[in-house]
């Protein structure tokens, strides 16, 4: 593979996978959306099924990699960093290119939520929902979600851990049957496992943080948030940002040295 065919087929695929991704998290929350209040077994399955497309997608191009997590893992397996910047340079990108195609989709449902004085407070409310107190009085606005994910019991070792935990069992799911020998990307049926893992983890260990699981995923989206010009749309938790990013690559490190130790 390129360094050309790994930025575009990373690029393309991480655009999809946040588009869909991001694009079921947009359809729950906001106002006049069909699909609001859909709930978190709508949101874990559209995940999935945004991996699983995203992964079809740039797997021809780049191998799917999709996640910083995951190439650093390869890369320790492999022992060969020298196209890391390339992937996560391209995932990256993807991922703001994808959160902010959420934008464009839903830009109406957002102008509605972003603008009701229940959601959002303000002269003449009559309540401004807890929920929305809560989030504003812990740096989110009232539409981070859609682009990024936070804790419900914000406390840092928790919440890191969590994510460190959830990204071991993606890792080791993707090492252990992993990219194919001649590292053309995930077959068929490994981009269909992969898939059902990410939904696994959300239902199962998604619940305290949103399971980032994937640097990329969480902090493009997150920067979109911070650059696009949607009205009352409050902050986009910096303090929290760490988070997400770290855990996931302290994660990917660990599941490559349990791999190297149990099944290289």
């Amino acid at each position: 593979m390129s360094s050309s065919d790994i930025f575009i087929g990373e690029t393309i695929g991480t655009a999809i996978l946040i588009l869909l991704g991001g694009g079921v998290c947009a359809a729950v929350t906001l106002k006049a959306s069909k699909a609001r209040n859909a709930g978190w077994l709508a949101i874990t399955f559209g995940w999935g099924f945004a991996v699983l497309t995203a992964v079809y997608t740039s797997a021809p191009l780049s191998g799917a990699h999709l996640n910083p997590a995951v190439t650093l893992a390869l890369a320790i397996k492999d022992k060969d960093f020298s196209n890391l910047p390339t992937y996560i340079g391209g995932q990256l990108l993807g991922a703001m290119i994808g959160a902010t195609l959420v934008w464009v989709a839903y830009y109406g449902q957002f102008h509605a939520h972003l603008t009701d004085k229940e959601i959002v407070g303000g002269p003449g409310a009559q309540a401004t929902t807890a929920k929305a107190v809560e989030a504003q009085e812990q740096g989110a606005g009232p539409v981070l979600g859609v682009f990024s994910t936070g804790p419900e019991i914000r406390n840092a070792v928790q919440n890191l851990a969590t994510e460190i935990i959830g990204t071991i069992v993606l890792v080791l799911a993707v090492l252990t049957q992993g990219l194919n020998d001649k590292g053309n990307g995930l077959g068929p049926l490994g981009a269909l496992i992969t898939a059902l893992v990410v939904v696994s983890i959300g239902l199962s260990l998604g619940g305290p943080t949103g399971y980032a699981i994937n640097p990329a995923r969480d902090l493009g989206p997150r920067i979109v948030h911070a650059l696009l010009p949607l009205p009352n749309k409050g902050g986009s938790d910096w303090s929290y940002a760490w988070i997400p990013v770290v855990g996931p690559l302290i994660g990917a490190a660990i599941a490559a040295g349990i791999y190297n130790v149990a099944f290289a």
